[in-house]
């Protein structure tokens, strides 16, 4: 009984030092709390986990990145570069990818919005619908960067992307250097996709003096839905179904559509017969190319893009003014823009531009 008795006595001391020991943690945070409520009167002090902070105790800098799709390599390189960039600029992104839904685009684009992010970077399945999401961040007191692809008619703050006007025009340049006469097939990319008809511009700007003389005709020209390959398959199917075969070049909007192009130009043992461009410089277009069934890729440093906008959309998230000494039109405003310069790339260049910035490996490319 005594040693019963013993053991709820010290039962109860264990107790009353337990409650002590609460009271003291919640006595500290209650002191802490009121110390910073004194340093930044009238802000609430936000609960554990809501907000990370830098070991220098500022609140790291959170940016929100809606993605068109990962469905294509090139868009995965984007995300991992992006990301990777802005973490070493001492920030947070967090990403969303809508794999070509507009539906779900614009709901991800919502959450991060309510998630609080201090800016958001947009790459638009479609150039006019993704406005609605410019506008909700606005209002939100969040500025948008569009990009590689533009936003249309809405209020972009920046837009940061290639000059795809000039990737066209090295589409076309290189093409007609190899058949300066003949037979054109042109494979468009997505017709919601403002990139798609700025680079199918550029390549009309080459080949429209050539058309006009007579020495080019232009014998199917269609748009791709969603970028596919399966839909730029059937559209080089019915190219040559329509012209019995008889094709002299084929340029196509990006490597993936020139890829589907490529497999039906196979299917009737044309592939490397006839010249096709693309862009992208997708590994397998490059493997293409080393193949000898594609003639060339226009290849745009991922790299630099990704570390341009990551600098730039942490700048804009502290509240930096950016000046930026081009403007693109959108249909709403001219939109301030920062353009870079893209590359054509074929296999006498290979090695020294997309192999050398270690954008593929040469082992992949020459496998």
């Amino acid at each position: 009984m005594m040693e019963e008795k013993g053991a709820k006595q010290m039962d109860r001391i264990q107790w009353k030092l337990t409650l002590a020991a609460l009271f003291l943690v919640c006595l500290l945070s209650a002191c802490q709390t009121e110390t910073a409520l004194k340093k930044n009167p009238g802000k609430a002090i936000p609960s554990a986990g809501e907000v990370q902070v830098r070991g220098d105790g500022e609140k790291a800098v959170k940016i929100g990145f809606s993605m068109d799709t990962l469905l294509e390599e090139r868009w995965l390189k984007d995300r991992d570069l992006f990301k990777e960039a802005v973490e070493e600029l001492g920030a947070e992104v967090e990403i969303m990818a809508a794999n070509g839904d507009d539906a779900v685009q614009i709901s991800q684009a919502e959450t991060l919005i309510k998630q609080g992010v201090d800016l958001l970077v947009v790459v638009p399945h479609n150039a006019e619908a993704t406005a609605s999401i410019v506008k909700k961040a606005h209002e939100a007191g969040i500025k948008v960067i569009s990009y590689d692809r533009l936003v249309k008619n809405a209020d972009i703050d920046l837009y940061i992307s290639f000059d795809n006007e000039k990737v066209g025009e090295l589409q076309a340049r290189a093409i007609t250097k190899l058949v300066p006469k003949g037979k054109y097939v042109y494979i468009g990319g997505a017709i919601t996709d403002h990139n798609a008809h700025l680079f199918k511009r550029g390549v009309f700007n080459v080949l429209q003096p050539l058309i006009e003389k007579g020495d080019i005709q232009i014998v199917y020209d269609q748009w791709s839905r969603d970028w596919t390959p399966a839909n730029a398959f059937v559209n080089m199917e019915e190219a040559l179904k329509a012209n019995q075969n008889q094709i002299d070049a084929v340029i196509a909007a990006n490597d993936a559509t020139a890829g589907g192009a490529i497999q039906a130009l196979a299917v009737q043992g044309l592939a490397g017969k006839i010249p096709v461009a693309g862009q992208d410089a997708e590994l397998a277009a490059a493997q293409r190319i080393i193949r000898g069934t594609q003639t060339m890729t226009v290849y745009k440093p991922i790299g630099t893009l990704t570390k341009e906008a990551a600098e730039l959309a942490v700048r804009m998230a502290k509240g930096e003014n950016i000046e930026a000494s081009r403007k693109i039109n959108n249909g709403k405003i001219e939109v301030p823009s920062v353009l870079l310069s893209p590359i054509a790339v074929d296999k006498h260049n290979m090695d020294r531009t997309i192999i050398a910035d270690g954008f593929h490996s040469r082992e992949e490319v020459y496998k």
